[in-house]
């Protein structure tokens, strides 16, 4: 893996061809933040499986929370889609040019458009339901105390998060900030009203009674 480390706090980063490749391709193509971030979220993601007894694919739960973010990068600023979206079809496009199974592409890539929508992902397969623990331990402290203070400090060895919750939202601000639109019903619109001067939420009562229907 390109002289990167295979284990932190007992999880095993998987060391086949596709996630040495998943690994140089997010390496080169976005930041150092992004990368470091991703790679936690697989090694959280892999513990909170284990702490829920769930049985995963190492493979793609890895795939998944390497390519969970990089919709956000500048080349997608003018997509008009969803980050998550562009994210999962990266992944897809990834997955497609190795011949992986079309049903093991479905769950990476529902795993990665999912893991910004709270309350749906943790009823879906472990692969979708632990790249969005991953996510929520590594963003939000979600589930915090459920890891071991040795393992989160071996992980954050590994892989450091300096100044991580400040350089995190301006990521999601430069990412988005281009498509506001995509943030109408969900968490991050709450991004852009923070830190984009003028922004205005789409508001889901108003659509509804300002719609073409008469009644």
């Amino acid at each position: 893996m390109s002289g990167e480390p295979t284990e932190a706090a007992g999880v095993a980063v998987p060391d086949t061809k596709l996630a040495r490749e998943a690994t140089t391709l997010v390496r080169d193509t976005t930041s150092e933040l992004i990368y470091h971030h991703s790679r936690r979220v697989y090694l959280f993601g892999s513990l909170q499986g284990r702490n829920r007894d769930l049985s995963f694919d190492p493979e793609l739960l890895y795939i998944g929370a390497m390519f969970h973010d990089l919709g956000l990068s500048e080349r997608f600023h003018g997509s008009g889609r969803r980050f998550e979206v562009d994210s999962a079809d990266e992944a897809r496009r990834f997955l497609r040019a190795h011949d992986v199974p079309e049903d093991s592409i479905r769950r990476v890539w529902t795993a990665i458009a999912l893991h910004t929508t709270p309350g749906i992902p943790e009823l879906m397969e472990p692969e979708v339901a632990l790249v969005t623990a991953g996510v929520e331990y590594d963003v939000l402290g979600i589930g915090y105390e459920d890891v071991a203070a040795a393992d989160r400090a071996a992980i954050t060895a590994l892989h450091p998060r300096p100044d991580f919750k400040r350089r995190i939202l301006a990521a999601f601000t430069d990412g988005i900030r281009p498509k506001p639109e995509t943030t109408f019903g969900n968490v991050k619109a709450d991004v852009l009203a923070h830190y984009v001067p003028g922004f205005e939420r789409g508001d889901f009562v108003t659509t509804i009674l300002t719609s073409p229907w008469p009644e």
